[in-house]
């Protein structure tokens, strides 16, 4: 019974670790040269920017959902029009679901270190590809 007790302790404080973390990165959202921001809406076309980490692959410009928050990710699969902000720069996106083997090659491009996956609860990890938006033909 006594190791149940620490099991379940130890489990607790693992938890509140993991909520701190996550909860710290989200209001602080670090930025640097390795980030981007990212402009989504939600169903009632509210903006909403988020900090996230910036990959690249085959010379395409990818984001990954690495965190359990992550209202940003599905305001961009159900409204995938975003907007993008690297450095001074600011471009219409379309964000794009990435599965099967682009998925593989992109996971093990930018792998991420264990005591990262730790302090963050090992979330399941999903890629949008930010393609340029479609150039419309002028009237």
């Amino acid at each position: 019974m006594k190791a149940v007790k620490w099991f379940v302790i130890v489990l607790v404080a693992y938890v509140g670790i993991v909520v701190a973390f996550e909860s710290l990165l989200g209001y602080f959202q670090p930025a640097d040269e390795n980030t981007l921001v990212i402009a989504t809406a939600d169903a009632d076309g509210t903006r909403h920017e988020r900090v996230v980490s910036r990959l690249e692959s085959d010379g395409k410009l990818y984001v990954a959902a690495n965190h359990w928050p992550r209202a940003w990710y599905r305001q961009a699969l159900a409204n995938p029009e975003v907007e993008v902000t690297l450095g001074e720069e600011t471009s219409a996106r379309v964000a794009v679901p990435v599965e099967g083997a682009e998925h593989e090659r992109v996971d093990g491009e930018n792998s991420l270190p264990l005591p990262f996956r730790i302090l963050t609860g090992f979330p399941p990890r999903y890629f949008l590809r930010l393609d340029p938006q479609p150039e419309t033909a002028a009237d």
